[in-house]
């Protein structure tokens, strides 16, 4: 009995590990220097965070069962442009018999925001949801999303 609960409490904490693992990864962003013009084209900035002991599939991954990092923005009215994903680099895994692309370390994701001529309002949001999925060299964690919601001061 004692051996099950020994088994079981180890089972637990590696459990936790890496769940803390799988969402180790932080989103933040910026547009400019925090201020947009109206009637004006200005860059917004998605990044994504990596820790060292985790990668995360590209946008691109180039293998069938990788999920992909997407990036979704949305903004009220104002115009938000395509993103323009980062190219990954490729790697050899044990659970690949493929290379893989991956993203690893710091990654920013780039995209033009257009406020109209005559918006009326102060300040402009984007919210961005980044869709990742974490993985070590052995293991890959389920997908997961991150949401977070950047802002300027219209001049």
């Amino acid at each position: 009995m004692t051996k099950a609960l020994l088994s079981l409490t180890v089972f637990f904490l590696f459990s936790l590990i890496a769940i803390a693992d799988a969402n180790a990864q932080s989103v933040s962003g910026s547009i400019a220097k925090g201020v947009a013009r109206r009637g004006a084209t200005t860059q917004g900035t998605i990044v994504l965070e990596i820790p060292k002991e985790l990668h995360v599939n590209s946008a691109r991954p180039k293998s069938e069962y990788a999920i992909p990092t997407t990036v979704k923005l949305t903004g009220n009215g104002i115009k938000v442009g395509a993103v323009k994903y980062p190219p990954g680099e490729n790697r050899k895994f044990q659970f690949s018999e493929i290379p893989i692309n991956v993203y690893e370390g710091t990654v920013e994701f780039k995209f033009g925001i257009t406020v109209p001529k005559n918006y009326k309002g102060k300040t402009i949001e984007v919210k961005a949801v980044v869709r990742y999925q974490a993985c070590t060299n052995e293991v890959c964690y389920p997908p997961r999303n991150k949401e977070v919601t950047i802002s300027a001061k219209v001049v």
